[in-house]
């Protein structure tokens, strides 16, 4: 399917490793520029080579923690010309109310959401002058399953679903489009921590993560690529007429958890 991304500007925040590479890989398939922002300066030289040694795009990295929002600021003035915003910077800890205390929870609010609260008002402005634009804010579906033990991601990605609908409603009339999506569990480093925190929770070998894995849908989680292709898809003309939504794909996880 022709996606018409051809020479659009996206920046990925996250973007070195797991979703976030995977997002940059499959939008640079399909001819965009990339901005990739991430923490550490030597992840995102290892993802800028890997990217530009597959395709003939223009790559730039700017290394920052973006729950300063000084950074955000700096980073909008920086890169103005931005087609796309793939906000995935952010890992919310697992544990439960007892275990998350304030500092932790301030500190992942402060990345996650508070820090895509601060990409989508720096980037919906410049998109607003433009009348153009579209914001993909990749969350989680804990925002349905509310597993207890991930209560801090829960309410976290709770709030930014809300968010995201409500952004999405309104700023059709301004010409930009936003929208969002729920991932499962996806195979990443990240999965792999909470995971094995999951099995020592149980009073097992926290190195037994993988006969967790065994018990999901299809018995796997999903791939990188399977999300990052969402992504490219909602970020094109043939997605032209969704705003204020949210995708889920989990396998069914969430449905499951509902019924």
């Amino acid at each position: 399917m022709e996606l018409n991304l051809d020479g659009k500007n996206a920046l990925i925040t996250g973007g070195s490793k797991g979703i976030g590479y995977a997002a940059a890989e499959a939008l640079a398939g399909e001819g965009c520029n990339l901005v990739l922002v991430a923490r550490t300066a030597k992840d995102l030289d290892a993802a800028k080579a890997k990217i530009r040694a597959k395709h003939n795009v223009r790559v730039e990295i700017f290394p920052a923690d973006l729950s300063s929002g000084a950074n955000v600021t700096k980073l909008a003035k920086n890169f103005p010309d931005v087609d796309i915003l793939v906000n995935n910077a952010g890992a919310i800890p697992g544990g439960n109310l007892l275990e998350i205390d304030e500092a932790k929870w301030r500190a992942a609010w402060d990345l996650k959401v508070f820090g895509y609260v601060n990409m989508c008002r720096a980037y919906y402005a410049l998109m607003k002058q433009r009348k153009s634009g579209v914001i993909v804010n990749v969350i989680g579906a804990a925002a349905q399953t509310r597993d207890p033990g991930y209560i801090c991601g829960v309410a976290g990605n709770a709030a930014l679903a809300a968010f995201s609908q409500s952004l999405g409603h309104a700023s059709v009339a301004d010409g930009v489009r936003v929208v969002a999506i729920h991932p499962g569990p996806v195979a990443t480093d990240r999965l792999v921590t909470l995971l094995r925190k999951r099995a020592q929770d149980r009073g097992a070998d926290p190195e037994t993560w993988r006969e967790l894995t065994k018990s999901m849908p299809l018995g796997r989680p999903a791939q990188p690529e399977e999300i990052a292709a969402m992504i490219a898809f909602l970020a094109s003309e043939r997605s032209g007429y969704t705003s204020g939504s949210v995708v889920t794909i989990d396998a069914g996880i969430s449905a499951r958890a509902a019924s």
